[in-house]
């Protein structure tokens, strides 16, 4: 038990409430920091050149570094204390967000990404934890969790729209300093309204663990990458067996410690197992169509950063407006149909966008991205109440620390997958008019973003739009598979009773 929960007052007061906004702040501010780079790709391909590798490495490498350090983070928080951990990360968030912004070329802006990644992983799991801690009353609980999760996908969908306005108006770097005094009214509000909360302090890091961790992750996403990047080399199985192996090795070493890093016994309940599933694919769907849909309105449809950004906003709106009735969906369904419902909700949008995409208006695009936040809205927000209230409230920094590792690690893998998927679809689908140079040609095969800036043959720019559009189209019906099956298993996994964890685990 951690020692705010010991002296808890059975409901949170004026002050807790205050609190959870300035966790919520933090939140936003890095579900922002994940997506507000992809308005960004034009000028910033236009000014620092990157290749298109190193384009999904600046996009990617922030989730993976965020992904591979979160369960050790979180076990970190638990011994330091989180508020503790929570400042500290503040202010490496801010150091990192200004070399960020003044990157001269793209190996210092994936460096300064992968620090701000670091620094991520340590304000994560928690906020969350806080969250726990700070509302003993299972109402009040919910509801703060609610308020958290809109947060987390708000701050994924107005990404786009804040990068728009900052990018009318200033250069790329500019999304990266909005960071900067954000962080420091955290440090000052959180210094002075954040209860401090610890696990158990007696419990080691355990560091072998921690990379391994780590080593499981990255080296799959590269494989994944580098293989729609580049093409097939030896370099490709290399790396997944490296991720695999030490994945296994993971996994194998957490059964044998006394206190493991990730506690793989809580994955023996179907209702946790089931919600991480479902928090996972619900944002690989989300992030994977948000990361090439901001570029397909301003490469295909010619929208400006802000127009593009304004014309994702259905999205944002509809999934902040899960708060208002997400209570009454629950008693109706209970927990797991109404997880299902949410997925199949964002399985229909992402279907929509798909059929909708290639059409002249825009209406059509708006209300299936309105379903989508709907749907992926009521999924991300139940499922991550589902995980925490899943277990005994002494093991809630673990259970944290993998509910936002599923989240990190969808998004960064929907980026990738989707992402690879989408240039595979793309490059596949050119058929270039006949007198083209070889260099026009190396430059649309690159990207739709290459070929805008530099290529003047309208023929080829139109049929490198129209590749793109068919690539999208694929990419989204795909999205949208793979949400309707974990709707599927949501309704029939996650239980749909109310739950009332510290009775269910009783027997444990």
């Amino acid at each position: 038990m951690t020692t705010t929960d010991a002296l808890a007052p059975a409901r949170a007061g004026r002050r807790e409430w205050f609190a959870l906004g300035v966790l919520v702040l933090v939140v936003l501010l890095l579900t922002i920091d994940g997506t507000v780079l992809y308005l960004a790709v034009p000028s910033l391909t236009a000014d620092i050149d990157p290749s298109a590798t190193q384009l999904l490495w600046i996009g990617d490498i922030y989730s993976f570094v965020l992904a591979g350090l979160l369960i050790t983070m979180g076990n970190l928080a638990d011994r330091i204390g989180r508020k503790r951990l929570l400042l500290i990360g503040s202010g490496a968030f801010g150091i990192a967000s200004v070399t960020a912004a003044f990157a001269p070329n793209p190996e210092t802006l994936i460096a300064a990404r992968a620090l701000l990644g670091v620094a991520g992983a340590t304000l994560m799991p928690s906020t969350l934890s806080i969250v726990r801690a700070m509302f003993a009353d299972a109402g009040q609980r919910t509801r703060a969790i609610a308020i958290w999760s809109a947060g987390a996908t708000a701050g994924a969908a107005a990404g786009p729209l804040i990068g728009g306005a900052l990018l009318e108006n200033f250069w790329w770097g500019s999304v990266f300093l909005i960071n900067v005094p954000i962080m420091v009214l955290v440090l000052v509000a959180g210094y002075l309204l954040l209860p401090e909360s610890r696990g158990r302090a007696d419990q080691p890091v355990d560091l072998a663990s921690s990379a391994l961790s780590i080593l499981a992750i990255v080296p799959l996403v590269y494989a994944v990458k580098h293989w729609v990047g580049t093409g097939l080399d030896w370099s490709v199985p290399a790396a997944a067996a490296i991720g695999l192996l030490a994945g296994w090795a993971f996994l194998r070493r957490q059964t044998r410690l006394r206190f493991p890093l990730l506690d793989v016994s809580l994955f023996k309940v179907p209702a946790f197992a089931g919600a991480v599933a479902a928090n996972t694919l619900s944002i690989f769907a989300f992030m994977g169509l948000l990361f090439f849909f901001s570029q397909y309105l301003q490469l295909v449809r010619e929208y400006g950063p802000l127009q593009a950004g304004v014309a994702e906003l259905p999205s944002t709106v509809a999934s902040m407006a899960v708060i208002v009735f997400i209570g009454l969906l629950v008693a109706r369904f209970g927990t797991g149909r109404s997880i299902g419902i949410g997925l199949a909700a964002g399985a229909l949008g992402l279907a929509g966008l798909g059929l909708t995409a290639a059409l002249p208006s825009y209406w059509g695009l708006a209300a299936f991205l309105a379903v989508l936040g709907l749907g992926i809205g009521v999924a991300m927000t139940l499922s991550t109440d589902a995980v925490v209230t899943a277990v005994p409230k002494e093991r809630a920094g673990a259970a944290s620390s993998i509910a936002e590792t599923g989240y990190e690690l969808g998004g960064a893998l929907g980026i990738a997958v989707l992402g690879s998927v989408q240039v595979a679809v793309y490059r596949a689908g050119l058929d270039l008019p006949d007198g083209l140079s070889p260099a026009d040609t190396a430059t649309v095969e690159e990207s739709l973003a290459a070929a805008v800036a530099s290529v003047t043959n309208a023929d080829a720019i139109a049929v490198a739009r129209e590749a793109f559009t068919t690539a999208v189209q694929t990419t989204s019906f795909i999205a949208a598979a793979i949400l309707a099956v974990s709707a599927v298993v949501a309704w029939r996994v996650i239980p749909s009773t109310p739950m009332e964890p510290e009775k269910a685990h009783v027997h444990h």
